[in-house]
């Protein structure tokens, strides 16, 4: 798939600037965690939809998580995102 694709070229890559792209379709900004830890980053979204009318109701939960291996030589604190 596209991701995986993405998430081989992050971990293969050997320049100095890595580009990571994840699809959070479906998920609102505040949704989604990005953790950098221990040499991996963590791209998490959880999300939980109710809807009730007179006649039935209705929950829809969608959870995601994605974690890519930082390249060798690339600081934690290197490390930015933007939504």
């Amino acid at each position: 798939s596209r991701i995986q694709r993405l998430g081989r070229t992050l971990n293969s890559s050997h320049n100095r600037s890595h580009v990571a792209l994840v699809d959070m379709k479906g998920f609102d900004p505040k949704d989604v965690t990005v953790m950098v830890k221990d040499g991996k980053v963590t791209v998490s979204a959880e999300r939980r939809e109710e809807c009730n009318t007179s006649l039935s109701k209705t929950r829809n939960y969608r959870k995601f998580t994605k974690q890519f291996s930082l390249p060798p030589g690339v600081s934690e604190d290197e490390v930015t995102y933007s939504l």
